[in-house]
């Protein structure tokens, strides 16, 4: 799904115009981005976490030449998904009562 098609589907189920859902999609994303580059975490119950996180300089290889070289330290963007989410994509994954 494609962020067209994410707007039609929210404007199909809201009731809103595809320009409105469009609007708030682009906001939401907006704010998620900024928070997370200004080293907040948001966290959306149920759906999941958004966050920084440092990313440690590590020795890497070149692909070309295969010599050996520095990868500085730097921050990532992260995404951890919440457990309704986990368990709307793998339903029963965590049940081992049988």
């Amino acid at each position: 799904m494609n962020k067209g098609e994410l707007v039609h589907a929210i404007a199909e189920r809201t009731s809103v115009t595809k320009k409105e859902a469009d609007a708030v999609i682009t906001a939401a994303i907006e704010c998620i981005m900024e928070a997370v580059a200004e080293g907040e975490k948001v966290t959306l119950v149920g759906f999941g976490s958004f966050e920084s996180r440092e990313r440690k300089e590590r020795e890497g290889r070149n692909p070309k030449t295969n010599e050996k070289m520095v990868i500085p330290a730097t921050k990532v963007p992260a995404f951890s998904a919440g457990k309704l989410f986990k368990d709307k994509v793998a339903p029963n994954s965590g049940d081992n009562d049988e």
